[in-house]
């Protein structure tokens, strides 16, 4: 019986697997994403970060200065605590850091592609979220009481690239933290095709040794190719013949019955798997040599030899026997010798 692969992760896609688990942390001291506007009147850039808890400004008066921008076009200020993502995201990332931590210590490949599959859902779900946050605020404007109105304008940012909003260009790229977040969900990846490669491997592996094992179960011979292990003739005529398989599944092919009793008197300690003997009945088929009956001296002969392989008893002259009682008859004649 083959044995399945093993679901085990290999000690290096477990290490992978915890170093993007860890990778996380960087979430919690870094921003994860940045969005920046330049304009005439701020040559030196405005902007603001989006971190895990909360955003704030790329310097120190930058959130401010957005939010009064803001206020001309009529779109909301943006108020952190307003903003209910900021509460529970630190969480869901504590979370999946120590699952990560988990699977990579319990060293299951399913594990790790269940946890990969929450990453990029959670991934995806946050992009998502992002985009509709921005979108609320670039579309749902208060023009009622905006200052500057342009019909049909709307200011939502891009959620990666470059946008030219009125006289300002708006860019939004990940920062540390998403970047480290990318990393992380990559290494994790790599763990999940690298252990899968090993599991080809192994079923490969398994694969071959079915094969070999198919291929021992059902011997045969290549007339006219094969050569003989005992006399080293080739084996040229298809009513004789034999092949011992041996422990490990190689074939040993034979011209005659004689020269498989002459190798195996040569060779008593080799562990046989198998014995198979050409029926003369029916030529070139293998048949059990212990299923067969064997004549010895008969009217036909092989090349080599004088015993002939039949399925049933056969009515040729000579002495009829079984595979017991001929290996007993080689013995005793090579001990006469």
């Amino acid at each position: 019986m083959i044995a399945r692969p093993s679901d085990r992760m290999s000690r290096a896609t477990r290490l992978m697997t915890f170093v993007a688990a860890l990778l996380l942390g960087v979430m919690y001291v870094a921003p994860v994403w940045s969005v920046r506007l330049l304009a005439p009147q701020y040559p030196e850039g405005i902007g603001m970060y989006i971190r895990l808890h909360t955003v704030e400004g790329v310097k120190e008066h930058d959130l401010n200065n957005i939010n009064s921008l803001n206020h001309y076009i009529g779109m909301k200020p943006i108020v952190p605590d307003a903003i209910p993502e900021l509460k529970y995201m630190p969480w869901i990332v504590a979370v999946l850091i120590g699952t990560g931590v988990g699977v990579a210590a319990l060293g299951r490949r399913r594990l790790l592609l269940g946890w990969c599959g929450a990453f990029m859902l959670l991934g995806a779900a946050g992009l998502y979220d992002f985009w509709r946050w921005s979108y609320d605020y670039g579309h749902n404007l208060d023009v009622e009481n905006a200052i500057i109105v342009v019909p049909d304008m709307t200011y939502q940012p891009p959620l990666i690239g470059t946008k030219q909003l009125l006289n300002f260009t708006a860019t939004s790229l990940p920062a540390a933290g998403g970047i480290a977040a990318g990393a992380s969900f990559a290494l994790a990846f790599a763990a999940l095709i690298l252990s899968y490669r090993r599991r080809q491997l192994s079923t490969m592996t398994a694969g071959a040794m079915l094969a070999a094992s198919a291929c021992a179960a059902n011997p045969h011979l290549a007339f006219g190719t094969d050569t003989c292990s005992e006399c080293r003739m080739i084996i040229s005529d298809s009513r004789f013949g034999a092949v011992l398989v041996t422990s490990t599944g190689k074939s040993l092919p034979f011209d005659s019955v004689d020269c498989l009793l002459g190798y195996l008197q040569a060779n008593r300690s080799v562990d046989r798997k198998g014995v198979y003997v050409v029926d003369a009945g029916t030529p070139g088929s293998l048949i059990a040599a212990e299923q067969a009956m064997y004549v010895v001296d008969g009217a036909v002969r092989p090349p080599m030899g004088s015993t002939i392989a039949y399925a049933s008893a056969s009515s040729s002259d000579g002495r009829s026997m079984s595979w017991l009682a001929l290996q007993q008859h080689a013995t005793e004649g090579a001990g006469a010798h």
